[in-house]
C-alpha cells in the first residue's frame, strides 16, 4: 500500500517520453526508445523525505527505478524497531526480486530517505519490459542475482543468531531449576548442621559403651555409603513409609513420623535398627535415632547439591559439545532413577504447592542408552510444566511401562527377513489441572510458544522435549488433554544404538 497524505504524489507518465531520465540509470542505460514500444504505460512518484512507498506485509506489485533521491528497505522486528536492510541510489532499480519468485507481499517497508523522484513499472509492465528489452533483462537478472546472494548470507547470520539465542534461552531454563535447588538445599543444611550440633551436644553428655559405638558406627557407615536407595514406586514408599514410623513409635522415639520419611529414603530398614534399641535406653535411643535422622538428612541435602551442581555441569559441557560437536561414549541410564533425581531437584516446587506424586514404576529392563543429561531434561520439562499447571494439593501421576516391538515397514530388518519396531520404554507424566485449549495444542510443541504470563515461560521447554526425544533418541512424544486430565507419554526405543549426540 502506498503512503497517504501529501508526501507522495503520483500521475501517469509514458515510458517513451520518460526515455531520457530513465537512460540515466544503470537498467535502461542500453535501452533505445523505441525498444520500449512494448511498454504503454508507467507511474512518475514524487515522494517526500519520510513517505511509506510498500508497508511491511503490502501486496508487492511494482518494479521501482530511482531518478532521484534515496529509498530505504527495512525489516519490522518483533520488538517493533526496524533493521535496515539496503538502501538505493540515484540510477538503482529495484523491486525485481518478489516479482520474479512469486511473492505477493513485502516482508520489508520502503520509505523514502530523501525527497525522492522515482518512476514504477506495475507487474505487467514489468514482464512486458523482460520480455522486449534484453538489455533491462540483463541488468534485472543480475540485480537479483546480487541480492539473492546477500538475503541468503543475511538469511544464515541470522539462523546462527537465531540458534544462538534458542541455546543460551535453553540454557537459561535449564540452569534455573537445579540452581535453585541448590540453593534451597544448601539453606536447609545451614539449619540441619545446627541441630544436628545441637543433638550431638545433648548425645555426648552420656558416655557411650562399646555395643553402643559399634552399632552407631555401622549406621553411620550405610549413611555414608550412598545419597539413596533404589527407587520405589508410591505404594512401596508410602508403605516403607508406614512400617517404619510405627517400629519408631513403638520404639519409644520422639518424632517418629517426622524422621522416618527420611531414614526410609536412604534404605534404613527396621531391622537394621535393632541394634541400636537393644544397646541403647529409650530416652538415649530416641535422641540417638533423631541424631541419625539429621545426619541422613544433611546428607541427603549434599547429594541434592552434588546433583544439582552436577546438573548444571553436564548442561555446560553439553553446550560445549554442540558448539565443538565433541563425540563422547554412550551410557546406560536407568530411567527410574532419572526419574526419581528430577523429583528430588524439584522437590521444593512440589512441597511450596503441596503436590504429592504417585509413581508407577512398571518398566522392565527400565535402562537405555544416554548421552549427557538429555533424558533429565525432557523429565525436568514435563515434570515442571505439570507442577506448573496443577492447583494446590493435587496429585501428579508417573508411571513407566515396557511395549513390546510390532511388525511395521518403518522398522529394521530382521534375520527372518521381516520388518519389526524394537520393544519400547514409555514414560507417561500426568496432571489434573485445567488441561490444554484445542487451540493451542497443534502448537505446544513450537519453540518459544507459550500460553504462561509474560515473564514467566520462555515457550522452550516443549520444544526441547520433542527435539530430545525425536532427534536425539528416535522415540516419541504425544500428549492427550482435556479439563482435569493431561498425559505426556514419552515412548524411547529400548535398543537403540545410534542415538545422535
Amino acid at each position: 500500500m502506498d503512503g497517504n497524505g501529501d508526501l507522495i504524489e503520483i500521475e501517469p507518465v509514458s515510458p517513451r517520453a520518460a526515455s531520457e531520465a530513465l537512460s540515466r540509470t544503470r537498467p535502461f542505460a542500453e535501452t533505445r526508445t523505441d525498444a520500449l514500444t512494448g511498454v504503454e504505460q508507467a507511474e512518475r512518484v514524487r515522494a517526500k523525505q519520510g513517505a511509506l512507498l510498500v508497508e511491511p506485509g503490502g501486496a508487492w506489485r511494482y518494479y521501482w527505478v530511482l531518478l532521484e533521491g534515496e529509498t530505504r528497505a527495512e525489516r519490522p522486528e518483533p520488538d517493533g524497531t526496524f533493521t535496515l536492510v539496503g538502501a538505493a541510489q540515484p540510477g538503482d532499480g529495484f523491486g525485481e526480486v518478489p516479482l520474479l519468485c512469486g511473492r505477493t507481499l513485502s516482508p520489508f517497508r520502503i520509505v523514502a530517505a530523501k525527497d525522492s523522484l522515482l518512476i514504477r513499472f506495475a507487474e505487467p509492465e514489468f514482464w512486458s519490459l523482460m520480455a522486449c528489452c534484453p538489455a533491462v533483462r540483463k541488468v534485472v537478472l543480475a540485480d537479483m542475482a546480487v541480492r539473492l546472494q546477500a538475503y541468503q548470507v543475511e538469511a544464515l547470520h541470522r539462523e546462527k543468531l537465531v540458534s544462538l539465542g534458542t541455546l543460551a534461552a535453553g540454557l537459561m531454563h535449564e540452569l534455573h531449576n537445579p540452581g535453585s535447588a541448590a540453593k534451597r538445599a544448601a539453606s536447609q543444611l545451614r539449619e540441619n548442621l545446627l541441630r544436628l550440633q545441637q543433638l550431638s551436644l545433648r548425645n555426648s553428655s552420656q558416655p557411650k559403651t562399646a555395643v553402643q559405638l559399634e552399632c552407631m558406627r555401622d549406621l553411620l557407615e550405610h549413611t555414608l555409603a550412598g545419597c539413596r536407595a533404589p527407587a520405589m514406586s508410591s505404594l512401596e514408599q508410602a508403605d516403607a513409609e508406614e512400617a517404619m514410623g510405627e517400629w519408631l513409635t513403638s520404639a519409644g522415639v520422639e518424632n517418629a513420623y517426622s524422621i522416618a520419611p527420611a531414614l526410609v529414603s536412604m534404605g534404613f530398614k527396621p531391622e537394621e535398627l535393632v541394634c541400636a534399641r537393644d544397646a541403647f535406653e529409650a530416652g538415649s535411643f530416641s535422641d540417638a535415632l533423631n541424631w541419625l535422622e539429621a545426619l541422613v538428612s544433611s546428607v541427603s541435602l549434599v547429594c541434592a547439591i552434588e546433583e544439582s551442581i552436577s546438573r548444571v555441569s553436564e548442561l555446560v559441557m553439553a553446550v560445549k559439545k554442540f558448539a565443538y560437536d565433541e563425540r563422547s561414549p554412550g551410557k546406560e541410564l536407568d530411567v527410574h532413577e532419572s526419574l526419581q533425581s528430577t523429583l528430588t531437584i524439584l522437590g521444593h516446587k512440589l512441597r511450596l504447592k503441596n503436590i504429592s506424586v504417585e509413581k508407577r514404576f512398571a518398566a522392565s529392563p527400565s535402562k537405555i542408552c544416554t548421552h549427557g543429561s538429555a533424558l533429565s531434561q525432557v523429565w525436568t520439562n514435563l515434570i515442571d510444566n505439570a507442577v506448573d499447571a496443577s492447583p494446590a494439593g493435587a496429585r501428579i501421576e508417573i508411571a513407566t511401562w515396557t511395549e513390546p516391538g510390532k511388525l511395521t515397514e518403518p522398522g529394521k530388518l530382521t534375520e527372518s527377513g521381516k520388518l519389526t519396531e524394537p520393544d519400547r520404554l514409555a514414560v507417561s507424566i500426568a496432571d489434573h489441572g485445567s488441561g490444554i485449549p484445542p487451540d493451542v495444542l497443534p502448537h505446544i510443541f513450537e519453540a518459544f510458544f507459550t500460553t504462561k504470563p509474560q515473564g514467566a515461560g520462555t515457550g522452550l521447554g516443549l520444544e526441547i522435549v520433542h527435539r530430545i526425544v525425536t532427534q536425539k533418541f528416535g522415540g516419541a512424544i504425544e500428549v492427550e488433554s482435556e479439563p482435569g486430565n493431561t498425559r505426556f507419554i514419552v515412548r524411547l526405543p529400548l535398543n537403540n544404538t545410534q542415538i545422535q549426540k
